[in-house]
């Protein structure tokens, strides 16, 4: 038990963080609680009897049972009471600019994460109360006023006008006053999780290491792709057969509705859905959208039958598309593909929204799986897509679609 929390504990899992994430919580007490439990095995064979399979077995399956589920609830409860407004922290942001907006902006879709920015600290602020809905507070000299005013929990240092020697004393003074203290890095939209930090002196040099798409793990991955879709085809093939059934009689024929998309490197294929409209879908052109946000869900006159209503609601309509998969055109889990005169177009107006090309489109995707999907927001779209692609790896797959499977289930109820 000691090994256990002892593992624990120095994977950080006794400190209250930021970003609550269950899946990453549930493989770190898997691996913490194996690792404790080899350590057992191998300890009590040197000093006793080798232990029986039962003795050991089934401890450690019970232990990380209980302790998982503990964690779940724990997280649940956090999650919960975060979004209410019942726990998290006041949060201060130093830097009314672009930046400084996006945090709040994020942070007001995510009170998950359990900071709720108060204001900011400015003294030549770009946007006020009127185009953030924050106070300004005043410059980083009344840091201490407005901490003990404001009851300031947390600051977070986003990019200022101020010379980094006044952003340094701003952190210092905060670390005094015992506050929590974040900071967006420059060059953040290439910032990875993969990287090592190499101390030259007092200077951190930090590696990146971002994963190549043309890469042998990115191959592997096709590779996975195309035998987890050959699975799932063979494993599905009565459903698709009772879907085609479903569709037939409520559209009638074609049973597939097919559309150019653009994959990787700009490679144009014909995408495959279940048909879920009363009309034949053939029309491809651009529809009219809501300024900023993406092409999907239903475009114009609503025609789903209610099967295909059902079929859209449970994103059922999109299994086909392991064809397309097993087939080298698209990937389980990677942006979703785009009309190609959508391409053209929106590469013009988004920023980075090229960059997405660097991978196979997937079936779904990490921004899919944080409610992005249909006519959301399409610049919050390329900027989850990118994030993925630059901080990719077959866990953050696996998350993926563990997530999609949970998505689809509450959808389903």
């Amino acid at each position: 038990m000691y090994a256990v929390l002892g593992l624990l504990a120095a994977k950080n899992m006794y400190r209250s963080p930021l970003d609550l994430r269950t899946l990453d919580s549930t493989r770190s007490i898997i691996t913490g609680v194996a690792v404790a439990a080899a350590f057992t095995v191998a300890f009590r064979a040197l000093v006793a009897d080798t232990p029986s399979v039962a003795e050991e077995i089934l401890p450690w399956l019970f232990a990380t049972v209980f302790v998982i589920a503990g964690r779940v609830l724990l997280i649940s409860r956090e999650r919960r009471a975060r979004r209410r407004g019942d726990a998290g922290q006041r949060a201060l942001i130093v830097g009314a600019g672009n930046v400084g907006r996006l945090v709040a902006e994020r942070l007001a879709e995510r009170p998950e994460v359990g900071l709720r920015p108060v204001g900011f600290l400015d003294e030549e602020p770009l946007y006020g109360a009127e185009s953030t809905g924050l106070p300004v507070l005043g410059p980083s000299w009344d840091l201490e006023r407005i901490v003990g005013e404001k009851e300031i929990d947390h600051v977070i240092v986003t990019f200022s006008t101020a010379p980094d020697s006044v952003l340094l004393r701003l952190l210092k003074r905060s670390e005094r006053l015992g506050i929590a203290t974040s900071l967006v890095p420059r060059l953040y939209e290439r910032s990875t999780e993969h990287v090592t930090v190499v101390p030259l002196g007092g200077v951190p040099l930090i590696a990146r290491h971002s994963p190549n798409p043309r890469s042998w793990p990115f191959a592997l991955k096709h590779a996975l792709d195309r035998a987890g879709a050959a699975l799932a085809l063979l494993l599905l093939a009565p459903v698709m057969g009772g879907l085609s059934i479903g569709v037939w009689a409520s559209v009638g024929r074609p049973i597939f509705f097919r559309q150019a998309r653009t994959g990787r490197d700009g490679r144009v294929f014909e995408i495959l859905k279940f048909r879920s409209m009363c009309t034949p879908e053939g029309h491809s052109g651009s529809a009219d959208l809501p300024p900023g946000a993406a092409p999907g869900g239903v475009e114009g006159e609503d025609r789903r039958t209610r099967f295909g209503a059902f079929l859209r609601r449970t994103s059922i309509d999109e299994v086909p598309q392991l064809w397309n998969v097993l087939k080298g055109e698209m990937s389980l889990v990677g942006p979703r593909p785009e009309r190609p005169e959508y391409v053209d177009l929106f590469s013009d107006q988004i920023d980075r929204y090229g960059e997405r090309l660097r991978v196979k489109a997937g079936i779904t995707g990490w921004a899919q799986v944080h409610g992005l999907r249909g006519q959301t927001s399409l610049a919050d779209r390329v900027e989850w897509d990118n994030y993925y692609i630059e901080n990719w790896s077959l866990w953050l797959d696996f998350k993926i679609m563990l997530l999609t499977l949970f998505a689809v289930v509450r959808s389903a109820e």
